[in-house]
This record gives structure tokens, C-alpha cells and sequence, in this order.
């Protein structure tokens, strides 16, 4: 640790990063009833806290090293800092990035002079083709987090916050992707101040640094989710889990709805827009004032980054009010006759309707799609549930149903009386140019397809939902055509909520 802090303190960033505000979030400190303050990391050059590692590694890289020129792999963020800080040292840059890094942080890196280089879906498959471009080429790789001046550089904001704070802080929040800026942070904080927690936050699907620190050794993760793409990274880096499982309290882990309530603050109090990997952290701190109700000091979250598509935006809105519990969804079944879809309506009374979907549906039964807007939490949900219940409505709360999000709310009214066999799956697929029909194609023509739903949401993997009529004598070989086309997916023909308002 003591190596650290001398490499920290000794840090070269400030030729290009700026020292950053550590704001009040006065909205949100209200409704948590605690101080909470925000690290604006998305205020850097590059919009991004990368900026400060990239530098301090490049800036020490001796002269036949810099002749040669640097490369990287980086989903976006991190190659912005090593095109900026090449540029700034006249030095040249190559940027290996995932096809499907958005678009916006390619013209970023462009922008800056880099020379970009698009290969491979993942960053893994980025990273080795950078590698295997070193070894040719002779370039210097800049690592975007397993490397000790690149720790260094990041660590530089627990410097900021201690000098910026000197009040009583609680805990610290940090995004974890590999763990480089939750080393350096935790490296210097837990060297002056052992008494602040620093807390990692993680994406429930790109659990790198829980997994490993759980299992006491590094894991590679199957696959990562790639909503917030700042972190999603498949396995955490040896230095920074040598660094994290010994200095780190704890590491939580949020989900896509928790990110986009944890934007949506992030935009109520400083009217910005952080990606997703940018308000994970603030999302990790909420979740720990629910888990922890007796508070002392500050809690203080890192806002790190704010390159985001615009079109992701929709996604997030959607997504935020569920992720706040200030909505709620749910699937109603209400009687098929005349007059009780106004009755229905009656009960919810003066509650805000924030979504309805119906559709005569012949027979007895109907059901209704309804999203309504919560002025509490817990207790007002459970009232709420209790209530429909109790008038003899069959209610089932879809809020955590990921399906019922993503596509059922578009489809309510699509069943087709008589349907025989019909197989729904939910695939995802990398969000790049013919992904749509390579899916298709690798579906194949023997199975009639009876449902389809797609919706690009300015995200780096599309969604479909799908329905195929495949009899039982050919699932064996239908699972074994979807393991060929080799895109995740998961089976959601038993999904009640698909059942309600789809099936047969």
C-alpha cells in the first residue's frame, strides 16, 4: 500500500485531467436523509475519470517506447484517454474497440487523432487482437486497468476527495469493471482514512470482481452484460484483485433498472447525463442506505463517465421509474364484459395510469397491461396489491419481469386462438450491421416463425423476442440449430406473463 500512495502522490495527470468538483446532491441527500455528495469524474476532457490512468502510464513510457508508438483495447472510454494523452505527447495511437462499442465514443477517439481499429464483439476479442497487433508491431500496450502507474493515476481521485472533504465520510462507492480506479481510490483512502469504507459496485451481469473475490481466485466470466459497457469486463485484473479483495468492504451489485433510477438522480440534481457505468456507483450507495438505515458521515459515489448514445436515452427513461419503485407494473385479468374495463379503471382512481394495454380478447377473461406511478415505496405497493386482490382481481406484479420490459408491453393483444406448438425464446445478439439477418438465416426456414418482436434501444446487444411453431419430435434438433447460431438466449414459453397476453 505504502508503494502506492508514493506512486499516487507522484502521479502525472494534471497536464491533461482536471481536478474535479465533489458536489452536493441536495434531492437526493433529502429523500436518503443523508449527506450525499457526487465525484464528477464526467467532467474531464474525455468525459471520463480515464483520462488520468492512460496519461500517467504513457507519460512515463521511455523514449524508445514512444518512438514505436502505443495500442489499446478499450470499449470506449479508456481509448479516449490514450488517444488524448498520445495526442498530448506527440505520440502515436492505434485503438483496438469491439464492433459494437457505440458510435459515439468512436468519432471520440477519432476526434482525438487514435487510429481506431473495430474488431470482435467483446472486449476480450479486442484485447487479444491488440496483442497480437504488439507483438507485430512493436507498439507499447496501455492496459485500461492491470497496471500499477495506470492504478496510480486513477488513485489520484481518492487524493481529490480526501482534500475536498475533510468532514466525516462514511463510505466511498467506486464502479468496478477490472478494478483499476477502485485499487487506486482504496490504495490511498485506506492509507490515510482506514475508517472509510470503500465499496465496489459491479452490474449483476458483469460480476467480475464479486465472483472472483468470492471464490478467492480470478474467474472468467461466461458472458457479461453490456448495458453499462464502461464495465463489462469478463474477468478482473491480478493486480487490481490482489489490491481489491484486500482493502475493498464490500462489493454490490446493481441491475439495469437500478442504473437508469441512478441516472435519472444523477440528472435531477446536476442536470447531466451519466452513462450507465457512470451512476452505478450511486446506485450501489442507494442500495446501501436501504441495507444500512443508521448512517454516519457522507457517502460519497464517482460519478465516472458520461459518453453515452443519445438513443439510449428512451431505454434509460423507460427503465428508471421501476429501477426508483416509484412504478410499478402489473398483469391484470378483469372480466370480459360490458362495463368492467371502466369499473377497472374506477378503482385505480386518482392513482397516475403510466402505461394501460388492453385488447378485447373474446371469452370470459381479458387482460390488462398497466404501469402505475408509486408515491412511496413498500408499503404503498403492498397496499395497492392487497386492494385489487381484495375486489377479486387476479393480479401478478410484473415489474422484475425482464420480458414483460422489453417486448410483452409492445404485444399485448397478439394471441391467436388454436396456435399448436408454438416455442417463445428471447435472444440477444451484438447490435452491428446484418446481426438481424444472420440471425434469421441462422434460425433457418424449417420452423414457421409465429411472433417476432425487435426494438433497438441504442444499446450495444439488440433483443428479440421470437415465437416458432416446432413440434415435440424436433426440439432435440431445434436446440441443437440454436446452439450452432451460438447467440445467448433463454427459454420464455412457460413465462406467465407471455401467457397471459400472448399465448394460446
Amino acid at each position: 500500500m505504502t508503494d502506492y500512495v508514493r506512486r499516487i502522490l507522484d502521479a502525472r495527470v494534471y497536464d491533461v485531467a482536471s481536478r474535479t468538483p465533489l458536489d452536493a446532491m441536495p434531492r437526493l441527500s433529502g429523500r436518503l436523509k443523508s449527506d450525499i455528495l457526487l465525484k464528477r469524474e464526467d467532467l474531464q476532457p474525455i468525459f471520463s475519470f480515464k483520462i488520468r490512468g492512460a496519461y500517467n502510464r504513457i507519460a512515463r513510457l521511455p523514449a524508445e517506447a514512444r518512438a514505436r508508438g502505443v495500442i489499446c483495447a478499450s470499449a470506449g472510454n479508456h481509448a479516449q484517454g490514450v488517444a488524448l494523452s498520445a495526442q498530448k505527447l506527440g505520440i502515436a495511437a492505434t485503438i483496438v474497440m469491439p464492433v459494437t462499442t457505440p458510435q459515439i465514443k468512436i468519432d471520440a477517439v477519432r476526434h482525438w487523432g487514435g487510429a481506431v481499429v473495430l474488431k470482435g464483439d467483446t472486449f476480450d476479442d479486442a484485447y487479444a487482437h491488440a496483442k497480437a497487433l504488439e507483438a507485430e508491431q512493436g507498439f507499447a500496450f496501455i492496459h485500461p486497468f492491470d497496471d500499477p502507474d495506470v492504478i496510480a493515476g486513477q488513485g489520484t481521485i481518492g487524493v481529490e476527495i480526501l482534500q475536498q472533504h475533510a468532514d466525516p465520510i462514511e463510505a466511498i462507492f467506486v464502479p468496478i469493471g477490472g478494478g483499476g480506479l477502485a485499487s487506486g481510490i482504496a490504495s490511498y483512502v485506506k492509507f490515510l482514512r482506514p475508517e472509510i469504507k470503500v465499496i465496489g459496485v459491479e452490474p449483476v451481469d458483469a460480476a467480475s470482481m464479486k465472483t472472483a473475490i468470492d471464490a478467492g481466485e480470478r474467474i472468467v466470466l461466461d458472458r457479461v452484460g453490456l448495458f453499462a459497457d464502461g464495465v463489462a469486463v469478463r474477468q478482473a485484473g491480478a493486480e487490481t484483485f490482489r489490491i481489491c479483495r484486500t482493502l475493498l468492504d464490500d462489493v454490490l451489485l446493481a441491475d439495469t433498472d437500478e442504473m437508469c433510477a441512478a441516472v435519472k438522480d444523477i440528472f435531477e440534481d446536476m442536470r447531466v447525463i451519466a452513462e450507465p457505468a457512470g451512476a452505478l456507483s450511486l446506485a450501489g450507495l442507494k442500495a446501501y442506505t436501504v441495507a444500512n438505515p443508521v448512517r454516519t458521515g457522507a457517502l460519497i459515489a464517482i460519478n465516472s463517465g458520461a459518453n453515452m448514445n443519445f438513443d439510449r436515452l428512451r431505454h434509460v427513461a423507460e427503465r428508471a421509474e421501476v429501477g426508483e419503485a416509484r412504478e410499478i407494473l402489473l398483469a391484470v385479468t378483469i372480466p370480459e364484459r360490458q362495463g368492467s374495463y371502466r369499473r377497472f379503471v374506477e378503482v385505480l382512481g386518482n392513482r397516475n395510469i403510466t402505461e394501460f394495454n388492453y385488447r378485447f380478447a373474446a371469452g370470459g377473461e381479458a387482460h390488462v397491461f398497466v404501469g402505475l406511478k408509486l408515491r412511496g415505496e413498500g408499503v404503498e405497493k403492498a397496499a395497492l396489491l392487497a386492494e385489487l386482490r381484495g375486489l377479486g382481481y387476479q393480479v401478478l406484479d410484473i415489474s422484475a419481469n425482464e420480458t414483460a420490459k422489453l417486448h410483452i408491453r409492445y404485444m399485448v393483444g397478439g394471441r391467436v386462438p388454436g396456435l399448436k406448438d408454438e416455442v417463445v425464446l428471447r435472444f440477444e445478439f451484438p447490435e452491428r450491421p446484418g446481426a438481424l439477418m444472420k440471425f434469421l438465416n441462422g434460425v433457418g426456414t424449417e420452423w414457421n416463425i409465429t411472433l417476432f418482436h425487435y426494438r433497438n434501444h441504442g444499446a450495444d446487444y439488440g433483443r428479440v423476442l421470437a415465437g416458432l411453431q416446432v413440434q415435440p419430435t424436433e426440439r432435440a434438433r431445434f436446440a441443437a440449430q440454436l446452439t450452432q447460431l451460438g447467440y445467448p438466449y433463454e427459454d420464455e414459453t412457460l413465462n406467465p406473463v407471455y401467457r397471459l397476453f400472448l399465448g394460446d
